[in-house]
């Protein structure tokens, strides 16, 4: 058995994957947690690391479970392939990924991180620059600016801020 390719269609990878699984085939979507903006809120989520993209596991011969429900499953778009032959993925690459995946679970990608230039967007603060701290909580930040030349901490709605050019 070796591991293969699927393009899916658009945000439907774990639609795909599930579905695949429910017909027998084994299924690999790799996944990382990232701190997104939400509704003003900062959110973890698991974010595709190859977005339209999944691996799966199939066989040849007789005995092999058939290919050709793949490309009617709904959530695939087709499996990958160069000229006529499937795209083979190399085990090595798969146990890779998810010992990557794995040791980086609990670790999400921030958003803004320590000591990155941000800029305040909205009054009272509007347009000064600061240096982001720290998360407070769900629905505020720490910022550290700079008033009559001495640091101040303000505290922001994460929507209020945008990387500094």
């Amino acid at each position: 058995m070796h591991w293969y390719l699927v393009h899916t269609k658009r945000r439907l990878e774990k639609c795909a994957q599930e579905n695949l699984e429910r017909q027998g085939y084994q299924c690999y979507f790799p996944t990382l947690p990232s701190e997104k903006l939400r509704q003003g809120l900062l959110k973890v989520s698991d974010e595709p690391l190859f977005p339209r993209y999944l691996f799966i596991r199939l066989g040849q011969g007789d005995s092999a479970k058939s290919w050709a429900p793949i490309r009617s499953t709904k959530g695939v778009s087709r499996l990958v392939s160069f000229g006529i032959e499937p795209a083979r993925v190399d085990d090595g690459l798969i146990e890779l990924l998810r010992m990557h995946e794995a040791s980086l679970q609990g670790e999400s990608a921030r958003l803004f991180k320590l000591g990155e230039r941000v800029c305040l967007t909205e009054a009272p603060f509007a347009g000064i620059e600061g240096i982001y701290q720290l998360a407070d909580g769900e629905r505020r930040v720490m910022v550290l600016i700079e008033i009559l030349s001495k640091p101040v901490a303000v505290r922001a709605a994460p929507a209020s801020l945008r990387k500094a050019s």
